[in-house]
């Protein structure tokens, strides 16, 4: 089992405030491609184009292309199906949602300078979804997550008598009192982790996987929410050569995960108390443990872009955006249920907190943004677009709101995790290109494509280090890359306008029931494939004015 660093135990007393991880922090700043159905099929590739309510989320400078007012709605039917390969068979698990994508107003007023009209717009947009549901069974395992719990416990000098259930204290809350860590704690009181020495200062706690057992495992996950923007936009268009746009960005994040993770072990090392301490006896094990985690909470941001058309046929468009600085609230707790057969071990189960969520309060900063856009127009028929953004997912940053307004100043809580961040992640590029073809003055066909890299670096990825994780849960997942095939669909009459798109996603990653051990990756926790395909039909309507 991975030793944790000597470095880390310094952090044991922080343990309740840092209650998240870099992963964590990557979840709450992914962004899907969401908008209106026009943004869409072309791919998402309008930040040189403008004239699309979902610019707004982009490139601000898109409302300064405006040349008459517009209200408009999307709707969005998101059929999501994920797959999970350990290598001995797939599990597909599906889910089917009907999302709101976006509403908006863009006004505009026409003037009679060389800045041509002066725009304004309200919008909504969904800028991330995540929902979706996965399962998976391996049929052979190498380690058990109970020796997962029992290096922990020995890493942090957890002795027995921090373990037991009348402890008193809160191990959410690890400042007056050195707190062990959840995830031993659920550990001994379900038998999962036992002491193999009678000595309390140095009990040396072993797990159920040892010589002669073998076993396999299950996972259940379902997520669900998404992330809501709303924005305030100002923009305009200085000789019909120069468009400029800023926008201040309002979100709402809502985020849901329940997992439930269980091993199935023949020959397992079952500890059995006794007068003479501590007695192993090899049974079945049949065990799992049940995650639940929520983060709500808002944040804003700022973003401004511009769009050059030096001719007709030619555009040029570039945008930043600021992070969006969350304060957040999340809640979680865990459960655990064992049985032991012949064992003498009565069947049970063990819970955190008394069964109460625990709560924790913190800030987040997501990347900074960039993005650079050329389109062309041909004969006010044929438009070819395409972007590319750079999204600096190392730059994530935790940051505790009652460290940060402390007069006096001790260890930051988020240290080790914000380390995390830079060694796990990297820069993500995505590509967006786009096509519209008007085949007749009031019906237009669009092709896109967008292809999102990896964010995260191949050392974390090809196992070369450990990956510490929060609470009391130790899988994650890293995502490859993300790949989007769309096609659509416009008719125009008159004032009115109806939009319609298809849109696949095909996201690839790879999940870890817990770390892997760099010196011996065969004690690594179990190891899957996964495959998330989403088909979404969207469509949008609205009116100019």
């Amino acid at each position: 089992m991975k030793k944790y660093t000597t470095a880390l135990l310094a952090l044991a007393c922080a343990l309740g405030a840092s209650a998240q991880s870099a992963m964590d922090g990557f979840t709450l700043t992914r962004q899907d491609l969401k908008g209106t159905a026009r943004f869409m099929s072309m791919g998402g590739a309008f930040g040189a184009l403008g004239g699309d309510m979902t610019t707004l989320s982009y490139n601000p400078a898109g409302i300064g292309i405006y040349r008459s007012s517009e209200i408009g709605f999307t709707m969005d039917l998101d059929l999501n199906r994920n797959t999970m390969d350990f290598g001995t068979g797939k599990s597909s698990a599906d889910m089917t949602r009907f999302l709101f994508n976006n509403i908006g107003y863009i006004g505009t007023a026409r003037l009679n300078s060389a800045l041509r009209n002066f725009n304004w717009g309200f919008t909504y947009n969904r800028v991330a979804s995540f929902n979706r549901r996965y399962k998976g069974s391996a049929a052979s395992i190498s380690n058990s997550m109970s020796n997962y719990m029992a290096g922990v416990a020995n890493d942090y000098g957890v002795r027995t008598s921090d373990l037991q259930a009348d402890k008193n204290y809160d191990p959410y809350l690890g400042y007056d009192n050195w707190a062990a860590p959840w995830i031993t704690i659920l550990g001994y009181q379900s038998n999962l982790i036992s002491p193999s020495s009678p000595d309390d200062e140095n009990p040396r706690f072993v797990g159920l996987y040892g010589n002669g057992t073998s076993g396999a495992s299950n996972v259940i996950v379902e997520e669900l929410g998404g992330i809501d923007e709303y924005n305030i936009s100002f923009g305009g268009n200085f000789c019909n050569m120069l468009y400029w746009g800023m926008d201040f960005g309002i979100q709402n994040v809502d985020f849901t995960r329940r997992s439930l993770y269980s091993e199935y072990l023949d020959n397992a090392w079952v500890g059995v108390d006794s007068d003479a301490g501590t007695n192993f006896v090899q049974s079945q094990a049949d065990w799992n443990i049940e995650n639940y985690y929520s983060v709500t909470g808002s944040g804003w941001n700022y973003k401004l872009g511009l769009i050059f058309k030096p001719i007709q046929e030619l555009r040029l468009g570039f945008a930043f955006h600021t992070p969006t600085w969350y304060n957040l609230t999340e809640s979680y707790g865990a459960n655990t249920t064992y049985n032991y057969p012949s064992t003498g071990i009565r069947p049970g189960g063990a819970e955190t907190n008394s069964g109460y969520l625990g709560f924790t309060d913190y800030k987040l900063r997501t990347p900074w943004r960039f993005m650079a856009s050329a389109a062309g127009v041909i004969e006010n028929k044929l438009i070819i677009s395409a972007d590319v953004d750079w999204t600096s997912y190392q730059h994530m940053h935790f940051t505790d709101p009652y460290y940060e307004d402390s007069w006096v100043q001790t260890n930051d809580p988020y240290a080790y995790t914000n380390q995390d961040i830079k060694d796990y992640y990297k820069t993500q590029i995505s590509f967006r290109a786009g096509l519209e073809y008007r085949v007749l003055p009031d019906l237009s066909l669009r092709l896109g494509y967008a292809h999102y890299t990896t964010p995260v670096r191949a050392e974390a990825t090809e196992n070369q280090m450990t990956i510490y994780t929060a609470g009391t849960d130790p899988s994650y997942e890293f995502d490859d890359n993300t790949d989007y095939v769309t096609a659509g669909i416009g008719y125009r009459y008159k004032h009115f306008y109806v939009d319609a798109a298809y849109v696949y996603r095909h996201r690839s990653s790879t999940w870890h029931a817990f770390t892997p051990d760099p010196d011996n990756l065969s004690g690594s926790g179990a190891q899957a494939k996964l495959t998330g395909d989403n088909s979404q039909v969207v469509l949008s309507m609205g009116f100019k004015f």
